[in-house]
């Protein structure tokens, strides 16, 4: 569902000595079933921003819709809201606090008084869909791999129904398997159930893989929006800001530059494999001799 930010701003501490204003000007649309990227370099903004979107805090000034509706009208049911705009923490293993892990996941649920069959089967489900293997369901979450509470606190975030979830660096601290299996369970979410996503992540290379749009803040103002293509052909901008482009947008801009004919704005590994078995296709049908 869409959500829609206008004019938002947002002051830490004001009136005081320790006053910031962390968020400027906020104008910025997200359509129902996207997968966004928010990136920026740490303090810039980004997760002032994502707990705006479920109403956690509120704007200094600005008004933010929820399906054109004003989240802060008096009438407006917050709490309706935070149950369909899920929010997943970094490190929401720190939140597990259940004896088991299926315990864990019907807490949300049943703080939405819903009945108990129904708690469980949304949590059997929620489960399922972040693939953790049934063995575990009945254990501590504290006797779970870093991956493994990972998906478990994703599931609880799933077992509410949200129709956004938002994800705060979802593989921060796993290892690449760890990351990998997080990010593709993610994206099979994405494209299987049309839920709306909200990556936010340091990765480049992750960002690039997976998202429809990247959203770029720095200094708490958007400072661009595209696709991964059109915001990573920008690197060097990025760059001045504190970020980078994915590794193979340097490693294609450098090709380019060294007469091959591929696509510098290539950011993934699958489309730079591409671009250079064409570009070295065209040449060997030439039978001209390959320069490094």
């Amino acid at each position: 569902m869409s959500i829609r930010l206008e004019n938002v701003n947002y002051v830490y501490s004001p009136d005081s000595a320790f006053c910031k204003q962390a968020l400027k000007d906020i104008n910025l649309e997200i359509k129902d079933g996207e997968f966004i990227g928010l990136i920026g370099h740490t303090g810039s903004g980004k997760s002032t921003l994502i707990q705006h979107l479920n109403g956690l805090i509120r704007a200094t000034s600005g008004r933010i819709y929820y399906n054109e509706q004003d989240i802060y009208e008096s009438q407006f049911n917050l709490r309706g809201l935070r149950a369909l705009v899920g929010l997943v923490f970094q490190y929401p293993e720190h939140q597990l606090f259940e004896v088991t892990v299926f315990k864990d996941v019907c807490f949300g649920p049943n703080n939405l008084g819903l009945s108990k069959d129904e708690c469980e089967a949304r949590a059997r489900e929620a489960l399922r869909l972040v693939g953790l293997k049934k063995k575990h369901w009945q254990k501590s979450p504290f006797e779970l791999s870093g991956g493994q509470k990972r998906r478990v606190a994703i599931a609880g975030v799933l077992a509410m129904k949200p129709e956004v979830l938002i994800l705060d660096e979802p593989t921060a601290g796993l290892d690449p398997k760890g990351r990998n299996d997080i990010l593709e369970q993610i994206s099979k979410l994405h494209r299987e159930e049309h839920m709306t996503v909200i990556l936010v992540s340091h990765s480049m290379e992750d960002v690039a893989q997976y998202v429809d749009r990247l959203v770029v803040m720095n200094r708490g103002s958007v400072f661009m929006e595209g696709t991964p293509a059109q915001v990573f052909k920008h690197y060097v901008e990025l760059e001045r800001i504190g970020l980078a482009a994915p590794q193979v947008t340097y490693v294609m801009h450098r090709l380019a530059q060294e007469g091959y004919k591929v696509d510098p704005d290539a950011t993934t590994i699958r489309e730079a494999v591409s671009e250079i078995l064409s570009a070295l296709g065209k040449k060997n049908e030439g039978s001209e001799v390959i320069q490094p």
